[in-house]
């Protein structure tokens, strides 16, 4: 469906890999993205239910859901009032991925209309994109805003190299993140592992915080729990409002890079 397994064997194998390293549940969320990753709701959700009844009998305990990494273009928010673009297990919650490469004009107006429409944009990969520096304040305007920021959890592994890797950093230590995830696309450079993450995400935010990330907040968004009644941020939990800076981690940050 994208540039995810290549076939049903690698995509059992990753579902075996996901199981042993203690995840239960997996959001499959192949690329929208018009002209290259021509995908729906309804494609994607028949390609959910054959791999369930799949992974059933082969004896692998996972619980599946569909949705989608979505391209922001201008159709966006109505496709996904339309339900031709899918949310996360039919929540309000989904997968907003900004161009890899090119900024994105318009960012908190894309931001803006999503949520003014019920939906709670979740950003994908920030810390992966190439024009990240000098947009940074963008980020942290739209997690201010309402908008969730997503971090790949092997980034913190260094498995994406150096310069994500600082900006994920920088991410945890201004307190801006709300969850982790794979974004698993294959066994070897991008396997589901989610474990390795969260105990390199300790050493920014704390074990508790950690938990929230791939736990607490990620089952809200399963159970299309309300954000306000999810636990914030620390960004959102500070009292004046700005990035709460933890000077420990920037530091070895700061003498890590030269």
């Amino acid at each position: 469906m994208d540039d995810g397994a290549r076939d049903l064997t690698m995509a059992v194998e990753m579902a075996r890999v996901a199981r042993n390293d203690g995840i239960t549940h997996v959001a499959c969320t192949p690329h929208i993205y018009p002209g290259l990753f021509d995908n729906n709701a309804q494609n994607i959700q028949a390609a959910v239910a054959s791999f369930v009844s799949e992974l059933d009998s082969r004896g692998i305990e996972l619980t599946l859901s569909d949705g989608a990494d979505i391209q922001v273009v201008p159709e966006m928010v109505g496709h996904l009032r339309d339900g031709s673009f899918p949310t996360i297990n039919g929540s309000r919650y989904f997968l907003f991925e900004p161009s890899h490469h090119v900024p994105l004009l318009n960012f908190d107006g894309y931001v803006f209309d999503s949520i003014s429409a019920g939906f709670i944009p979740v950003i994908t990969h920030p810390e992966r994109l190439h024009w990240l520096e000098g947009h940074y304040e963008e980020f942290v305007a739209a997690c201010q805003a309402g908008a969730w920021i997503q971090l790949t959890a092997g980034v913190l592994t260094g498995r994406f190299g150096k310069g994500p890797k600082y900006w994920a950093e920088k991410m945890l230590d201004d307190g801006i993140v709300h969850l982790l995830a794979t974004d698993g696309h294959n066994l070897r450079s991008r396997p589901p592992l989610l474990a390795e993450g969260a105990l390199a995400a300790e050493k920014f935010v704390g074990k508790d915080e950690a938990r929230r990330l791939v736990l607490d907040r990620p089952r809200g968004v399963w159970e299309n729990i309300d954000p306000a009644d999810l636990p914030a941020p620390p960004c959102l939990g500070a009292s004046d409002g700005k990035p709460e800076r933890r000077t420990d981690g920037l530091l070895k940050r700061f003498f890590r890079r030269v």
